[in-house]
């Protein structure tokens, strides 16, 4: 089932002429491909201010779960990918450390590689939500998978949407659509959470035709199957964080991908050190303006820390279900042991949790599409579904006893992939920071 398809079978366009469009099958499902030049009945997805208005009923404001016929659509659809495709290679991803080529070529194929990028860039053309979404069903089966796709779309491609010329756009747009797999390259050895302490450098030729970037990136998600990278580097160190600037660089230009990461969870997804060594980039690929980098990445690691509130929530979600199952099947003194009430206030108290973790990236999401401020949120979201993604897993492995201390019941393995939560794209230290700053400056001290 297509996303690309997907998004063109909402009711909301139902106004717009169906009968000289082909149908093209999604899954077990035959919808029209519908273009989306019209203005919808309910409500397109994009960043709308106007969303409550479309969904305002006679008994007040919708909830949080109030999802168009799209985006359900999208969800099941993601979730039988997920369970059909990834579920199988799963394990042998995970002990190979490794991303299956079939699963990323899949992600394409099914549209899930550009949500929110332009129809007539190839994209699907749909809202954030749905990013998050999409993101959320396939962390439930894996993790790493999740992460792979959430990094491409939340960043790599919002970065060229937002920020990038209408030339980059139509230079590099199509193929992420497509076939290319983007990484985002920010952090280095010694600017982790101080970002923009990096040390990776910029000069222009003396022919003015090019940049020329010198200097090493670390812990870089996708960049062992990347083609493309968006890449921050330092102009002048004088100026500070204000000679930083953005680029969009090819792998084929001279970027050398270096020390692959071995590490304790989504050992599938790629982590790498990636160097540049006097890669020539062509001055007009520049996204932005000069010294403006900083601002780009402030603005663009705000939705991407939504996207791993829902990797998170997905991985929570996943790990309570599979434990859930098995404690309606493991029997212990006559019984089942989800009858004991001790395991029922146990695995009531995670549901909980979930629940609040999930309302929560919904509400961040929801905010960023509808264009209000969602950056304490969005560190709110991240922090709080972190935490509850470990308490889970951790939770699931205790529920299934020592058959969750093995992995052939793939229970520890969310437990394993639970702790990058708090670390990448901000760590929990780093969204309490930003959650106490914002919330003093509101109550204006």
């Amino acid at each position: 089932m297509s996303l690309r398809m997907l998004a063109r079978s909402s009711t909301s366009l139902r106004s717009m002429a169906r009968s000289a469009i082909p149908a093209r099958t999604i899954g077990a499902v035959r919808v029209p491909q519908v273009s989306r030049t019209a203005a919808p009945a309910a409500r397109a997805f994009s960043s709308s201010s106007l969303r409550a208005d479309e969904f305002e009923n006679p008994f007040g404001p919708n909830s949080l779960y109030k999802l168009t016929e799209e985006e359900e659509m999208l969800r099941e659809a993601v979730r039988r990918f997920a369970e059909t495709e990834v579920q199988p290679l799963v394990a042998e991803m995970d002990e190979k450390e490794k991303m299956d080529p079939k699963i990323i070529k899949g992600l394409f194929e099914q549209g899930l590689m550009a949500i929110e990028t332009d129809p007539e860039l190839g994209g699907a053309g749909s809202g954030f939500l749905s990013a998050i979404l999409v993101i959320e069903e396939l962390a439930k089966v894996d993790p790493s998978v999740s992460v792979l796709c959430d990094v491409h779309n939340t960043l790599v491609n919002t970065v060229l949407r937002k920020y990038a010329n209408e030339h980059l756009q139509k230079k590099y747009m199509p193929s992420l659509s497509a076939d290319k797999l983007g990484s985002f390259c920010l952090s280095e050895p010694g600017s982790g959470s101080d970002a923009f302490a990096m040390r990776t450098s910029v000069k222009k030729s003396e022919d003015g035709q090019h940049y020329i970037i010198n200097g090493s990136k670390m812990w870089i998600t996708n960049s062992g199957e990347a083609d493309f990278f968006i890449v921050f580097a330092q102009g002048d160190p004088a100026k500070g964080y204000k000679g930083i600037s953005a680029f969009a660089v090819e792998k084929e230009m001279g970027v050398e991908i270096a020390k692959k990461e071995s590490k304790l969870g989504i050992r599938a997804s790629s982590t790498c050190t990636v160097n540049f060594d006097d890669v020539k980039v062509p001055v007009e690929n520049l996204i932005g303006e000069e010294g403006k980098g900083y601002k780009i990445a402030i603005e663009i690691l705000n939705e991407g820390r939504v996207g791993i509130g829902a990797q998170m929530v997905g991985l929570a979600q996943g790990a309570f279900d599979k434990a859930m199952a098995y404690t309606f099947e493991r029997q212990q003194f006559g019984q089942p042991i989800a009858k004991f009430q001790g395991m029922q206030f146990q695995m009531g108290q995670i549901a909980a949790e979930i629940e609040a973790a999930r309302l929560m990236v919904y509400n961040a999401a929801r905010l960023k599409e509808e264009g209000r401020p969602f950056t304490k949120q969005a560190a709110m979201a991240k922090l709080i579904s972190s935490q509850v993604a470990e308490r889970a897993a951790g939770k699931a492995i205790e529920w299934l006893g020592g058959q969750g201390f093995t992995r052939e019941q793939g229970v520890e393995k969310y437990w394993r992939d639970s702790k990058i939560g708090a670390i990448y794209e901000g760590t929990s230290n780093i969204q309490l920071n930003t959650i106490f700053n914002l919330t003093a400056k509101e109550r204006g001290f």
